[in-house]
C-alpha cells in the first residue's frame, strides 16, 4: 500500500505548525506561535506513539500544549525578545520619534488615519488635520500605532 505524506498525521501536524508559525510573522500579537508549537509538539508525539495516538488524543495534545505554552510562556518570552513600553530601549525608540512619513489619505474628523514609514503602513492619530501625501513627523510610537503631527 503507497502512503503519501498527507496521510502520516506527525506530516500534517508539522505542516500545520509550520503554517501557523509564518502567519505569525504577518499577524501581529504574538499569540499564533503557540499553536504552532503545539502542532509541533503533536507531530513529535504522533511521530514517537504511531498510529495509536488516535486523532481525539493528537485534538486534545495540540489544544492543551498551546493554551499552556500560551499561558505559560508568553509573558516570559515577551519581556524576553520584545519591549514593554516601561523598558524601551533609545534605539528603538529613535527608530521611529522624530523621522518622517507620509499621509496615505486624509485624516478623518476624528484625526485617525494611515501612514507609510519605511514601506510599511501605520495606523495613525494626530491632534490636526492632515491631507494624502503630506509629510508628517512621528512624535511617538504607541503599540501598533504612530502619533504624528503636520510638518511644519
Amino acid at each position: 500500500m503507497s502512503e503519501t505524506i498527507f496521510s502520516k498525521p506527525e506530516m500534517i501536524w508539522f505542516i500545520i505548525g509550520l503554517v501557523l508559525f509564518l502567519l505569525e510573522l504577518v499577524v501581529p500579537g504574538f499569540v499564533i506561535f503557540f499553536f504552532g508549537l503545539g502542532a509541533w509538539v503533536t507531530a513529535l508525539i504522533c511521530l514517537i506513539a504511531g498510529p495509536q495516538f488516535g486523532i481525539n488524543w493528537q485534538a486534545i495534545t495540540f489544544v492543551v500544549v498551546s493554551v499552556l505554552a500560551l499561558l505559560g510562556l508568553r509573558k516570559m518570552i515577551t519581556k524576553k525578545f520584545f519591549y514593554s513600553k516601561d523598558n524601551r530601549s533609545e534605539a528603538v525608540e529613535d527608530e521611529f520619534t522624530g523621522k518622517e512619513a507620509v499621509a496615505v489619505a486624509d485624516f478623518a474628523s476624528d484625526k485617525k488615519g494611515k501612514v507609510e514609514f519605511k514601506g510599511t503602513r501605520w495606523s495613525a492619530e494626530s491632534g490636526s488635520e492632515i491631507k494624502a501625501g503630506q509629510t508628517v513627523i512621528i512624535i511617538k510610537k504607541d503599540s501598533f500605532k504612530l502619533i504624528v503631527e503636520p510638518k511644519k
